[in-house]
């Protein structure tokens, strides 16, 4: 049972990376016919709802775009900065999306960041407790151990309706602003889909993960 769970843990997030990555390696190899960079698509969505104080910055690294709202920065990766591909188009709308959550104060995005370092001191000590409660036959250190693993999963949680948002967003700004053709539209949206899958995933590994502590530990202090 818990050999099975091990295999599934690991193989869930795996195929939903390979999809992403596989789509991606797709998508970053069609030019959009509009031939705007991804720098030039994140510019003109941002200008469009007033964030002239959001700069887009190239970062190093494949697929590590994110929103750094603390110094209100979109980072692209080099392939989506300079790319004009629709995946470029499509990865920077994601991004700007998430400068419009924090323009608008999205709840979940609040609650997120809110939470983020609470859930960060939780899960980087979870495993470290509950081996120090196995050491010490303590089970309540365990299940506090297990408990702060499950803040992960929670953070996961609420990281999905931010992410499937975003990818909205990001889709509507494309379409609204005529940054791809009507016909690029639906391989845009295949791509985010590709991504927020990898979200999905993560909830799913974190989930079984926490099933297996709770099966293996659960009723440790009762035998």
């Amino acid at each position: 049972m818990f050999l099975l769970l091990m295999i599934i843990i690991l193989i869930i997030p795996a195929v939903a990376q390979l999809k992403v990555t596989t789509s991606y390696n797709k998508y970053r190899n069609i030019d959009s016919e509009k031939g705007l960079t991804g720098q030039e698509v994140a510019r003109n969505i941002l200008d469009e709802h007033g964030l002239q104080n959001v700069y887009v910055v190239e970062t190093n690294g494949t697929l590590t775009d994110h929103y750094d709202p603390s110094r209100k920065v979109v980072r692209l990766s080099q392939d989506i900065y300079r790319g004009t591909s629709i995946a470029s188009a499509a990865v920077a709308a994601h991004e700007c999306g998430h400068a419009i959550q924090d323009q608008e104060g999205y709840a979940f995005m609040r609650f997120r960041s809110i939470i983020f370092p609470v859930v960060r001191i939780c899960t980087s000590l979870s495993y470290f407790i509950i081996l120090i409660g196995i050491i010490a036959e303590a089970f309540n250190v365990i299940h506090l151990g297990i408990a702060f693993v499950g803040t992960g999963l929670v953070f996961q949680i609420v990281t999905l309706p931010v992410e499937f948002d975003a990818s909205r967003r990001g889709e509507n700004e494309l379409t609204k602003l005529s940054l791809i053709s009507p016909l690029e539209e639906m391989d845009a949206k295949n791509m985010l889909d590709a991504a927020a899958q990898t979200y999905v995933a993560g909830v799913l590994s974190s989930a079984l993960e926490l099933l297996r502590l709770i099966l293996i530990f659960g009723g440790s202090d009762r035998r």
